[in-house]
């Protein structure tokens, strides 16, 4: 394990050139997430489509469809975070949330044009979803050092968008030689995604840590006899322990309160696609957009926030997708609007998506990572459900150019009160012993 010695981890020491490989496991949960990236994007690419022009659902039927559908991971979030923290099962609790997101492209093969079932797979895969991803980013964590969290999440999210950017690209392709059948990209995602959760198996270690190959300048590292240490103890408190630091309950405030302003992605889709009046088969083409700029700018986006503060990145990723928001109200060419969106959402989660795990890591000691990890996780989730359906239903009873001022006024609000609240980083260094983190702010 690896002592802290020098304090703050959001800028590390030593000679700012030196350059540190991201951890073996971090490369192994980012070959499984590309992986399940395609077999999920393939079926997100096309849903919108699916349910709004082909099935005729309305802006608010889909709004509280989408926003249910992730609104009902958030005990499962907490739940699985809280188990994967007993005993160290990261891996395990984190392998039954690909396969329940696997098995859930079964769900929409079979649902035919019904509703329910449709909003059933859904559901299913989001909830596979909420399992999986705080075990998952607190494996990232556990086998990264504190100063290179940023790093490590954003190599993680790079390649997690690859398989974004291929995903939308294979369901095109299918809807081209398939003339439109639905079906058959939901069969190649589940083929897909039943490759990632054996990749889960064979790749990702159990109740090991790594010791990255070049250790961190002006730290100390205990070296055991194995190349591995086990899992931490279960950590004491419960699953909202974590809650005692002022600084973690300023991040799980603004969480929410960011998450609130924020309309989902599809939404914006539709927006684009509304304005630009494009044949709808080239729908599933949008995503590949944002997903280009989040690969190309993840990795920068981490090292910028391990160097300067993950603050910082964190507010003006958010200050770019108002600028997202407000694009679509102006009399701008469509070719601008269509690229400066696109841009704009993918500099939004490169700066934010990676980001906010890597500034809340260091706030969580062993033991705490997975739950802590998704109970900011969860804040943010509850909050877009809401968004979703009052967009949705702001955009039904009176259009969408209401709802997008309504939405830029939400995220000027929650970004101005983010900037007040959020903490800058921690004094203390995490791990079994360590005492509960304290924060500096502005």
């Amino acid at each position: 394990m690896y002592l802290a010695t020098t304090g703050r981890p959001d800028a590390p020491p030593g000679p700012p050139g030196l350059r540190r490989r991201v951890s073996g496991t971090v490369l192994a949960l980012g070959t499984v997430s590309l992986v399940t990236d395609v077999s999920s994007e393939m079926v997100t690419a096309v849903l919108p489509l699916y349910l709004v022009l082909g099935l005729g659902l309305s802006p608010l039927q889909f709004g509280l469809l989408d926003g249910l559908s992730n609104g009902a991971t958030a005990l499962v979030r907490l739940l699985g975070g809280a188990t994967a923290d007993r005993g160290g099962r990261h891996k395990t609790v984190g392998g039954l949330g690909y396969a329940l997101s696997a098995a859930s492209r079964l769900g929409l093969l079979l649902a035919g044009g019904a509703t329910g079932w449709i909003a059933g797979a859904i559901a299913a895969d989001r909830l596979g979803k909420g399992v999986r991803t705080a075990p998952r980013d607190a494996l990232i964590t556990l086998h990264s050092p504190p100063e290179d969290l940023g790093r490590a999440f954003g190599a993680h999210r790079a390649m997690d968008t690859t398989g974004a950017l291929l995903g939308p690209l294979a369901a095109f392709a299918l809807l081209w030689a398939t003339a439109d059948a639905y079906d058959a990209v939901f069969a190649v995602s589940f083929c897909v995604g039943a490759f990632g959760v054996l990749l889960w198996l064979l790749l990702v270690p159990g109740r090991t840590r790594e010791e990255p190959a070049v250790p961190a300048p002006g730290r100390t590292r205990e070296v055991p006899a194995a190349r591995s240490v086990p899992a931490a103890p279960r950590a004491r408190g419960g699953l909202f322990a974590a809650m005692r630091s002022p600084g973690y309950r300023r991040i799980v405030l603004c969480a929410g309160l960011l998450g609130a302003a924020t309309i989902g992605d599809s939404f914006l889709y539709l927006l684009l696609q509304r304005r630009l009046d494009f044949d709808a088969t080239w729908f599933p083409f949008l995503p590949l957009g944002a997903a280009t700029v989040f690969l190309l700018l993840a990795v920068p986006a981490g090292r910028l926030a391990d160097r300067l503060g993950r603050r910082g990145p964190l507010l003006y990723g958010h200050g770019a997708l108002f600028l997202a928001y407000g694009l679509l109200l102006t009399p701008l060419p469509d070719t601008v609007v269509l690229l400066g969106v696109l841009a704009l959402l993918g500099l939004f989660y490169a700066a934010t998506d990676g980001v906010l795990m890597a500034l809340t890591g260091p706030f969580l000691t062993e033991g705490r990572q997975a739950g802590g990890l998704a109970l900011v996780q969860t804040a943010q989730a509850l909050a877009r459900l809401g968004a979703a359906v009052a967009f949705g239903a702001v955009w039904t009873a009176t259009g969408p150019e209401t709802a997008l001022v309504a939405a830029l006024a939400a995220l000027a609000v929650a970004v101005g009160c983010s900037a007040r609240l959020l903490p800058e980083g921690v004094t203390a260094p995490t791990g079994p012993t360590a005492p509960e983190p304290s924060e500096r702010t502005d």
